[in-house]
């Protein structure tokens, strides 16, 4: 052979041939994913606030409603000023099956209040997500027909 010949077996680097990420690549990906994420995170978080509060809305409207009718069925019209929300999980023919929708959505018991401050008789109250009454935002309080 001749050098002529072997020079032109010598493997050039196949150009079609896959290669790997440069390292501008990947820290435009990581900016990319991180851009995304700092945008649908807080988005994805104020959603799951906002349907908290509404689900606690809902079950003091519920609780509100079931204790509309125990003071129908059972207190020819007036509420005992001892009425405690366990009462409506007690009996042969309870208002409510367990103890556990009387808890609102952060853990914390539904309280009622009587006579109420913003309902005639009473109000259906969850204190929010801190547990206390007052208190802003999350930690506001839910009163039952309010809202």
């Amino acid at each position: 052979m001749n050098s002529r010949a072997h020079r032109s077996r010598i493997a050039l680097p196949n150009r079609g041939a896959r290669r790997a990420f440069s390292l501008i690549e990947i820290i435009v990906a990581v900016m990319i994913v991180a851009l995304l994420a700092a945008i649908v995170v807080p988005r994805f978080a104020g959603l799951l606030r906002s349907s908290t509060r509404r689900t606690a809305q809902i079950e003091t409207n519920s609780l509100h409603r079931q204790v509309d009718l125990y003071v129908i069925d059972q207190s020819n019209g007036s509420l005992p000023d001892d009425f405690m929300l366990e009462q409506l999980t007690e009996g042969s023919d309870p208002y409510l099956n367990n103890k556990d929708s009387l808890s609102d959505p952060w853990g914390f018991p539904y309280v009622i209040v009587i006579p109420g401050e913003y309902n005639l008789d009473f109000d259906v109250v969850s204190y929010g997500k801190d547990g206390q009454p007052g208190g802003e935002d999350e930690s506001a309080d839910i009163i039952s027909n309010q809202g």
